[in-house]
């Protein structure tokens, strides 16, 4: 007894079965997280290691290098990036997504503690640190205030609203731009240090020796007993003036105010953040790569309007960017299209069948099997975002396309006038084997999908598990509720109304037109059939070129994923190398006013900026404009047209780099275009990477070319005579600290204010440290006469470029060049030809080419995505091969695919999209949008040779009792692509891709399988058998009479060698 059967014998078990489905998918989607895109966040272990006073070039070859060698080696490592600058080394160890963070942490800092000892002894220990590389910030609160200044501003932020935000669940960090941190700033005076001979050391020591706070006892007796405490600690500007530092020539005392000027001041000034009301802090929020981001978000806003009741009067704080906006819009319109596309769907099988009822049966399908696939997704971890949600979309065509063939044969039997119920079990026996095929068929197209490798993989690995979850989940409901809902529903029989007779009418009439059209066609067979292999071989070969030939000039253009209007834009600024801050700063101004049009035309309600870092030791010639924009109904202009407008009226500002750009998705915030060239020696690799810059520039499809390596930064190099320095009795760590301490800042020690803890930072006066000659004016303590030495006794400066940072990929010596892409220019393109410029160029000099960012995640998933594209075919090849039991019905099958790519390549051209990822993953799913409807012709007509029918006319009596499931399944997965066809809003341009895809490939699969298909069957399967026909030969061999035997004369007595 078959499934099918037992449900129409037991209907209450079939409706049991569905409804358990139903609500335990639903308590699953309910428990499934919500993100943008599922976590595809690589583990990322950050090395830093502190090293005062050695250059670039010294922290390259006696950290960065020792630690890379190291760590090079360890399971999974995916990429291997450092930077190396005066005094710091970074390197990051980027891991294969299914490496463990917490094991990979630990093996970095297992091989970095074998090479502690290889390291430089004047280094600080390295500082290993897990690196969220997927967090991003959820939104950016900004703090502003119309009485209290930068300092008193961070001070409360600091200590009522940065703990209280980053207990919100789900958040990772609460930064903070434009910051200003109390310190007690000491400001030296070298004149008067000298005149009363006070070095810096003496300074340092006696700061660090007299703020302290030391255990003393108890004073126990009979009665009483206290603990004692010796507060020796400095806690005002007062008591840091008074604090005795030494004696002067003559013995009296020297106080720290007699040689330093002591102020309660800002610890760093180099960062601010700006609006277009004025100055600002901003606070970007930063959730958790396994956060559900919207309820992070609420959460926080939430925690904001609380926070807003007990603000003092003269402060305010608000919301000004919220990245949870584009993916709650995003979403919702995925969820709008998911309800249109069910109504659409649901529309259109009423058009075919003429009846509610019948249209009733495959509704059912819908809900159950998309909330099924829900438990699948919840069992594997999975979340629900916008890619699963697209594949919802998708699935509803697919998931109704059982139901329906079900339905439409059960139905054709009851008009035949069989029992409905005996009608229900042969009409799903018969049909059975079709819908297992097809579902194996789609299953074995999406599954290649999950492996595939790095984002891209992880990216649709959701997509293709969660789709083929519905697809299967959809096959189990068509062969158990569809067969018992259409015995009970039409158990007294075919009833048809008016419009379901013209309906009916309609279509026995389109049958018949199409079947006298194969006959026509099939009759003098090589017209037709020649044709058909014309156009199979056509629409191969435009397949191929389009997608694979890189010398074809005429293809789609590439990229990653098409450039999404995300609510902002992002204006960088980078000034030249060395710019101070109050420079820089004018540069951002000019800027912002340029962009604060933006908000008079109506796109945008505010400018904001930033100069400098959140690291206050970066340096200070960079920044960036930020335009929040208004929602997408509510603004006359897109990103892309404000990006264009931004561009042509910035470009031209005089001493800085201004680069507008709206942020990226799936690619990251970076520009789109990097490539990064290897060598053995910067000199080489830089003077080429120049030249690709260069001749770069001739291209109109590039735009703000850059480059990672400039010997641009003004530097001043110090050389210390060591034999001066031995014969005055100076030590190199004693110039060292010097110059750190006068010209640096240094931290020496801490105090405490209000229950908080801030540092003490020695510094030189700023008009004492403004030339090279202030340099010379230090001194230093003898360690041998304890007398002052001016350090201009012991060393010699000369001013050089120098490269700002020396950057490593993958432990070789790097330059990487960057660029974005004019209107009209696709990252493929662009990438082609970059590549052929350093091949141009390149001549004798020994370098390998990488790509980073955006650029690189193209590289890998176009390779495979077209890999996992050709494993598709060769998947469902095969499985159609085992359920044929023949390796030439298969051939028949695959022969729309061709078509259906060709239809999807159009479609792309006539919406002026790109070949991107979502567009090929829509590709790979016509593999088995095609495949189903030659599965329902070849099966068929395989049934009705083994009933002793004429090939021709077995062909032809298949083709036209399938066409009406054929359109009917093929037309609802098609119009059920609609809605993502002709998105609008936040995310359309992604949903167009996709929707183009499918809608065009679907229908040209259609249009040309219910010819090309028969037509084929016809040329090449005349030898061929069906699946059972061994098995009726040895029933009969065996004696047994359970199944029928061909009688002699069967129309298909030899069987192929490949049949």
């Amino acid at each position: 007894m078959s499934i099918s059967e037992l449900s129409i014998r037991r209907p209450v078990f079939a409706t049991v079965l569905a409804l358990l489905l139903l609500i335990i998918g639903v308590m699953s989607a309910l428990r499934l997280s919500i993100r943008e895109y599922p976590d595809i966040s690589q583990p990322v272990v950050s090395i830093n290691v502190n090293y005062r006073g050695a250059n670039a070039a010294v922290i390259e070859t006696r950290v960065t290098q020792v630690i890379e060698n190291e760590v090079a080696g360890l399971e999974g490592v995916d990429k291997l990036t450092s930077q190396s600058r005066d005094e710091r080394a970074s390197i990051n160890v980027q891991f294969n997504a299914d490496r463990d963070m917490d094991a990979a942490a630990n093996d970095v800092r297992d091989r970095v503690t074998r090479i502690m000892a290889r390291l430089p002894d004047e280094a600080d220990p390295p500082q290993i640190q897990k690196v969220d590389s997927g967090s991003d910030a959820v939104l950016i609160a900004i703090l502003s205030s119309t009485r209290r200044n930068s300092l008193e501003l961070t001070d409360y932020a600091d200590r009522y609203l940065v703990d209280r935000l980053g207990s919100v669940p789900g958040v990772a960090s609460v930064n903070m731009n434009g910051a200003r941190r109390y310190a007690m700033r000491v400001w030296l005076d070298r004149t008067a240090m000298a005149a009363r001979q006070i070095a810096v050391t003496d300074l340092e020591a006696a700061l660090r020796s007299e703020n302290i706070e030391l255990p003393a006892g108890r004073i126990e007796s009979q009665q009483r007993e206290f603990s004692l405490r010796t507060d020796t600690s400095l806690r005002t500007e007062e008591d840091f003036r008074s604090l005795v530092v030494g004696r002067g020539p003559d013995g009296y005392l020297v106080r720290l105010g007699d040689v330093a000027t002591v102020q309660l001041a800002a610890e760093n000034q180099r960062s601010g953040a700006a609006t277009n009301d004025g100055p600002a802090l901003l606070m970007p929020v930063q959730a958790l790569s396994t956060a559900n981001v919207l309820e992070v978000s609420e959460s926080i806003k939430r925690e904001i309007d609380l926070i807003k009741k007990t603000l003092p009067e003269d402060i305010k704080i608000e919301v000004n960017i919220d990245n949870s906006v584009f993916i709650r819009e995003s979403m919702k319109k995925v969820v709008v299209a998911l309800a249109e596309t069910m109504s659409i769907v649901l529309v259109v099988i009423f058009l075919f069948l003429g009846s509610m009822r019948a249209t009733l049966i495959p509704a059912v399908t819908i809900p159950v099997s998309i909330f099924a696939a829900a438990l699948v997704m919840a069992i594997l971890g999975y979340s629900i975002n916008t890619l699963t949600l697209l594949g919802a979309v998708l699935a509803i065509g697919l998931v109704v396309d059982d139901a329906i063939v079900v339905l439409e044969n059960i139905v054709r039997r009851i008009e035949h006038k069989e029992p409905p119920l005996l009608a229900a079990i042969n009409g799903s026996r018969e049909i059975g084997f079709a819908v297992i095929a097809t579902t194996m068929v789609l299953v074995a197209v999406f599954l290649p999908i999950s492996y595939l490798q790095g984002n891209v993989g992880r990216l649709f690995s959701e997509f293709g598990v969660s789709v083929a979850a519905a697809v299967v989940f959809s096959a189990i409901i068509a062969l158990t509720l569809t067969p018992m809902m259409t015995s009970k529903l039409f158990a007294g029989g075919i009833h048809r109304g008016r419009f379901a007779s013209a309906v009916d009418r309609a279509f026995k009439q389109l049958t018949q037109s199409y079947m006298n059209a194969l006959h026509w066609g099939l009759a003098g067979r090589r017209p037709v059939l020649l044709l058909s292999c014309a156009g199979v071989a056509a629409a191969l070969a435009i397949s191929l070129l389009v997608f694979g030939m890189p010398w074809n000039g005429m293809r789609l253009p590439q990229e990653l994923a098409p450039q999404e209007d995300r609510g902002r834009v992002q204006v960088f600024i980078q000034a030249p190398e060395g710019a101070s801050l109050d420079y820089t700063s004018r540069q951002i101004a000019q800027v912002a006013e340029i962009a604060y049009d933006e908000v008079q035309r109506g796109n945008a309600p505010r400018v904001i900026s930033r100069t400098g870092n959140f690291n206050s030791q970066a340096a200070v010639d960079n920044g960036m404009v930020m335009l929040p924009l208004n929602n997408w109904g509510d603004r006359p202009d897109s990103a892309a047209q404000i990006v264009a407008r931004l561009r042509a009226k910035t470009q031209d500002i005089p001493g800085a780099r201004v680069v507008p750009r709206t942020p990226g998705g799936l690619g990251g915030n970076g520009k789109p275009v990097a490539i990064v060239l290897q060598g053995p020696e910067y000199q080489a690799v830089a003077q080429l990477a120049d030249q690709v810059m260069q001749k770069a520039q001739e291209n109109p499809g590039l735009a703000n070319l850059e480059m990672d390596y400039q010997e641009r930064q003004p530097q001043l190099r110090v050389a210390i005579d060591r034999n001066k320095a031995a014969d005055l009795g100076v030590s190199l760590n004693n110039v060292g600290r010097a110059l750190e301490t006068m010209l640096g800042s240094r931290v020496v020690t801490t105090f405490l204010m209000g229950g908080d803890e801030y540092n003490v930072v020695l510094q030189a006066r700023d008009e004492q440290r403004a030339s090279v000659n202030d340099l010379s004016n230090i001194y230093v303590r003898s360690d041998r006469t304890r007398e002052l030495v001016p350090l201009a006794s012991v060393v010699s400066t000369q001013e050089t470029g120098a490269a700002s940072e020396l950057r490593r990929f993958n432990r070789m010596r790097s330059v990487t060049v960057t660029a974005n892409l004019n209107a009209g220019y696709s990252l493929g393109e662009a990438l082609d030809y970059m590549e052929t410029t350093v091949r141009d160029l390149q001549g004798n000099v020994p370098v390998q080419i990488d790509f980073d960012g955006e650029s690189r995640e193209l590289k890998r998933s176009a390779g495979g995505l077209f890999i996992t594209f050709g494993f598709a075919i060769l998947i469902v090849y095969l499985v159609l091969a085992a359920q044929f039991e023949s390796f030439v019905h298969p051939l028949v099958i695959l022969a729309a695919v061709p078509m259906a790519l060709t239809g999807a390549l159009f479609g792309l051209w006539l919406f002026g999209s790109s070949i991107n990822i979502f567009s090929q993953i829509g590709a790979i799913m016509l593999v088995g949008i095609a495949s189903k409807n030659g599965i329902l012709i070849v099966e068929f007509a395989n049934q009705l040779r083994d009933r002793g029918r004429q090939f021709v006319e077995a062909t032809i009596e298949a083709a036209g009792a399938r066409l009406r499931p054929v359109l009917m399944t093929t037309l609802a997965t098609a119009v059920g692509a609609v809605p993502l066809m002709i998105a609008s809003g936040a995310g359309a341009e992604s949903r167009q891709s996709i929707g183009a895809t499918v809608f065009f490939g679907s229908v040209f699969a259609v249009a040309l399988t219910l010819i090309v298909v028969p037509a084929l069957y016809v040329l090449i399967a005349r030898n061929t058998r069906s699946p059972q026909y061994l098995s009726r030969i040895i029933d009969k061999l065996r004696g047994s009479q359970t199944t029928q035997v061909p009688e002699e004369g069967d129309p298909a007595p030899q069987a192929s060698p490949l049949g």
